[in-house]
């Protein structure tokens, strides 16, 4: 009996031990940042120049607002704008659609892309 409560306790230790080895590998893979490539973001930039791309330009909807200027503007903070917009942690309907559009990995790339600009 005492054999039998052993390796059962052995056993339930193991199975935890490699459920934490497991979600431990995941959490550490999620951890990763993405590296963004400035060239693969060229096919995406499409949806920004239309209003990132004007000097000076104003959006008509749903209110009169200037469009900030986003070359040269810091990767990271280009990469958090998009996460928040697609979160609706920022609010402006285009940004919203169009960030919710994106992946990480598209994020990170026109952030690359665009931070490369001085």
């Amino acid at each position: 009996m005492k054999l039998r409560i052993s390796m059962t306790r052995t056993l339930s230790a193991l199975a935890v031990m490699a459920s934490c080895a497991v979600a431990g590998q995941a959490w550490a893979a999620d951890a990763a940042p993405i590296v963004g490539n400035a060239k693969a973001a060229l096919d995406k930039t499409s949806m920004c120049i239309g209003c990132h791309g004007i000097r000076d330009y104003k959006a008509s909807f749903p209110e009169v607002y200037h469009v900030p200027k986003i070359a040269g503007q810091n990767a990271d903070y280009i990469v958090a704008a998009l996460k928040e917009y697609a979160s609706g942690a920022r609010t402006f309907p285009t940004m919203e659609a169009i960030a919710r559009s994106l992946s990480p990995q598209d994020m990170a790339d026109l952030a690359a892309h665009y931070s490369s600009f001085k």
